[in-house]
């Protein structure tokens, strides 16, 4: 497990399966009815992009080349491309030990999941 002690594993397994687990919540709840499904697909476009933004950030910083800057990142993940973005620390080992970045990642988690709690109660 290289550095990080076998808590810190655990904590950044359940954190990379936090994503494809909500997206499957979600899949549910259209199923049942309880959310459109235009939101689940929002949710599955934007985790996309995301995912694909993580790969060429890593694939830039590998090369040496210009980066994809942190809060475009974080903006992903605020309109819905977060559970994207978490697989794609967890597949890409990207953005996965920075302490200031994954505070503000989880930040935006919870701001979109109050977004969307917000909008499934009206």
């Amino acid at each position: 497990m290289g550095n990080i002690d076998a808590r810190e594993y655990r904590n950044r397994s359940a954190c990379s399966l936090s994503g494809p687990a909500f997206l499957l919540l979600l899949c549910a709840m259209v199923r049942l009815g309880k959310l459109p499904a235009p939101v689940f697909y929002a949710y599955l476009g934007s985790s996309l992009a995301a995912l694909l933004l993580y790969g060429v950030d890593k694939r830039a910083a590998r090369k040496k080349r210009p980066r994809v800057r942190e809060r475009t990142l974080h903006l992903a993940g605020l309109l819905g491309g977060w559970p994207g973005a978490a697989l794609a620390q967890r597949l890409f080992h990207h953005k996965s030990q920075k302490t200031s970045f994954q505070f503000l990642f989880r930040v935006t988690v919870l701001a979109n999941c109050a977004a969307l709690a917000l909008i499934a109660s009206l």
